[in-house]
């Protein structure tokens, strides 16, 4: 009775709104995950339209209960509302009682972030490993470079083609959530870094299993996933004292940071990050003021 119109549902979030592979699995799951509640909340027969709030408040209460953090009960109760107005579009269902259940207050945890002197000291010792070693150091450096450069995303990087880094005119092609697409300066250092790499990288170049299209690259020539890029990453960052707490996106936090501390206009910002609401990109504001704040705490005679 439900999966035709969850088998639907994914592909109008796929094909029509353009969702991420990522967004689409998640969105479906939690309508699936839903629907089987409903099966053994109703105890028999029921239907879309005959779903109530209380089902609604019952099922976010048996995730809560599963462990789900709120951050993740909050995206299901997104992903059943999405689900609702699908149905109300492509089948005239004006009803949707996930509208009406209350979401789960999330906290608001600040970004993440590299300060000045850690950015210096994880910079230094990539280079380092650079200078001293070979085709995997100067990849490592040129993708550490692009992500503080560019606040992209890792699996931004990790799709990244040669036709989409520009290096003459230092700037790279990004596509983002919903396969939107923006343009992105980068930073004299990360194209430096990447002419290195791309002099090992060609010098490589084994014969049948090279990815011509691919930036990032294994020493077999095959494109970089995720995983490996983030565990590259995740080497240099484990040099610094506070390396086991940081990751990948936190390069990405960072530059937004470092760019509202040099007086960024915050606008510019959700651009350059590709975020479709500025709401998303208030939280750096944040950031800035409690980095205010600690400065004042610390130098003010009578704060």
């Amino acid at each position: 009775m439900t999966q035709p119109e969850i088998a639907e549902f994914a592909s109008f979030l796929e094909k029509e709104r353009n969702d991420s592979p990522h967004t689409v699995k998640a969105y479906t799951r939690d309508v699936a995950d839903f629907a089987a509640f409903c099966g053994r909340y109703y105890g028999g027969a029921w239907s879309w339209a005959g779903v109530d709030r209380l089902a609604v408040r019952g099922w976010l209460g048996a995730l809560q209960q599963r462990g789900l953090a709120k951050r993740s009960a909050a995206r299901a109760q997104s992903a059943l509302r999405t689900f609702y107005r699908f149905l109300d579009a492509t089948r005239g269902l004006q009803v949707n009682p996930a509208k009406a259940a209350r979401t789960p207050k999330l906290e608001r945890s600040l970004p993440l972030h590299l300060d000045r002197a850690e950015v210096d000291v994880l910079f230094a010792e990539a280079e380092r490993r650079a200078a001293a070693g070979g085709f995997a150091e100067a990849r490592d450096l040129a993708m550490l470079e692009l992500f503080y450069s560019t606040g992209m995303r890792l699996a931004e990087l990790a799709g990244l083609n040669n036709h989409d880094l520009d290096l003459v005119s230092d700037q790279v092609k990004l596509r983002g959530k919903g396969k939107k697409e923006r343009i992105v300066p980068v930073g004299m250092h990360a194209t430096l870094a990447v002419r290195r790499y791309y002099r090992h990288r060609d010098a490589l170049a084994p014969a049948g299993t090279s990815d011509r299209r691919a930036v990032f690259v294994s020493r077999r020539g095959r494109r970089l996933t995720p995983r490996s890029v983030q565990l590259a990453i995740k080497r240099l960052l484990g040099t610094l004292t506070r390396g086991r707490e940081l990751h990948v996106h936190s390069l990405r936090h960072s530059f937004a940071t470092h760019l509202l501390d040099a007086g960024a206009d915050l606008r510019a910002v959700q651009e350059l990050l590709g975020h479709a609401s500025l709401g998303t990109t208030q939280v750096y504001t944040h950031t800035s003021v409690e980095r205010l704040k600690k400065v004042y705490h610390q130098a003010h005679p009578r704060a």
